[in-house]
């Protein structure tokens, strides 16, 4: 009898923390203030969305706040945890890893997007997500986090043999509704977009790209 394997896959890394509530509650009221100030804008937004979502300026894992270390110690973390499982290192090749980094967040209002598109100049990429807001459940893949499948050009030729297959040789893309204290990372080159999002309170997540360096 044969054996069906999958030939390539594209890893996503997924955790939740253990107690966000006041972590989250702390972040939610600093990037409130920090709204409130210009200067903490990003000056240069290059994907499409629209007025209802805020994007802040890409150093934020860099600001002074007590808040800000515990969020950053928590994602970085789990980053070098999935960088030594995936590349197979033990812990005297991780401790010659130097990570880089770039993050922000995002506060989403009621009809708030976020268009495809990927991190160029990092290897991993991670979404936290700090609220999920109230999203509507009556409204389809509300605020969905979706990674488009890399394989979409297998749609050239749909029929019977292979209109229905299961994951993970499915041709369709990945949609997930995020909840408070879920991180996700991806592999950078991954092109992903958020789904309108529809709802009464805020969605806020915070984005970040990783790059390494490995010292001699």
């Amino acid at each position: 009898m044969g054996q069906l394997t999958a030939g390539f896959a594209v890893p996503l890394y997924w955790d939740q923390h253990p107690d966000p509530a006041a972590m989250n509650t702390a972040l939610t009221e600093l990037f409130h203030q920090k709204m409130a100030q210009p200067e903490f804008t990003n000056p240069n937004p290059y994907t499409v969305r629209n007025d209802a979502l805020y994007e802040s300026r890409f150093d934020l894992f860099s600001w002074p706040e007590p808040v800000i270390r515990q969020l950053s110690d928590f994602c970085c973390s789990r980053v070098m945890q999935c960088v030594a499982e995936i590349n197979g290192y033990d812990q005297a090749t991780l401790k010659r890893i130097q990570l880089g980094a770039d993050s922000w967040f995002h506060v989403t209002k009621d009809g708030g997007y976020f268009a495809i598109h990927n991190h160029p100049m990092a290897s991993w990429s991670g979404v936290y997500c700090v609220s999920d807001g109230e999203p509507d459940p009556g409204i389809k893949n509300n605020a969905q986090l979706t990674f488009i499948n890399p394989f979409i050009q297998s749609t050239m030729f749909v029929d019977a043999g292979n209109a229905q297959m299961k994951q993970p040789f499915s041709h369709v893309s990945q949609g997930f509704q995020l909840k408070a204290g879920q991180l996700v990372l991806f592999p950078s080159w991954l092109l992903h977009e958020v789904k309108a999002y529809f709802g009464q309170g805020e969605r806020i997540t915070v984005a970040f790209n990783c790059w390494f360096h490995m010292r001699p």
